[in-house]
């Protein structure tokens, strides 16, 4: 087994022994119904008492052979309305990124409370989505409206 696989399977135990309320990180299934470690389905709750409560964000998480040299890439599907996250749904956080706060001992846990925290602390230097980092400098009062409007829809009653 690669160092990425042994890695990704001491995660999984460690996850499943212990993780924050209300989060979910696994491994895909193939379709063969195997596990396929490389791609983790994730979803991050609305921290309590904020503008993202009570939204449920999926999110995808995938790794790469030279894992954990190398961070896992992030991606909301679908995208949020964030200043740090692209259209796309990739995730602009530090933590994430090889060349600035990267590193092989980060857990699967700690980013996934890295990637919530900043959903509530967006960093203005770091602008990902023209739009959401737009309405974010000039009107909180407005991209606050957004986000709860976006929030309803990932609510978990809105899901059922």
């Amino acid at each position: 087994m690669s160092l990425a696989l042994s890695r990704l399977a001491e995660e999984r135990k460690a996850w499943r022994k212990d993780h924050p309320f209300g989060f979910v990180a696994k491994p895909t299934e193939n379709t063969d119904g195997s596990l396929n470690m490389w791609i983790w389905e994730c979803i991050i709750p609305g921290p309590k008492d904020t503008i993202w409560e009570p939204g449920q964000y999926r999110l995808k998480m995938m790794f790469r052979e030279d894992y954990p040299a190398t961070a896992p890439k992030c991606r909301f599907d679908p995208p949020l309305f964030h200043p740090n996250i692209y259209p796309s749904g990739t995730v602009c956080l530090s933590i994430l990124d090889d060349d600035k706060d990267w590193r092989p001992s980060l857990t699967i846990k700690e980013l996934l409370l890295g990637i919530q925290d900043l959903l509530i602390h967006p960093n203005e230097r770091d602008p990902a989505q023209a739009d959401a980092y737009n309405i974010y400098v000039r009107s909180k009062d407005e991209y606050e409206r957004r986000v709860r409007e976006q929030t309803k829809k990932f609510s978990a009653a809105a899901s059922k």
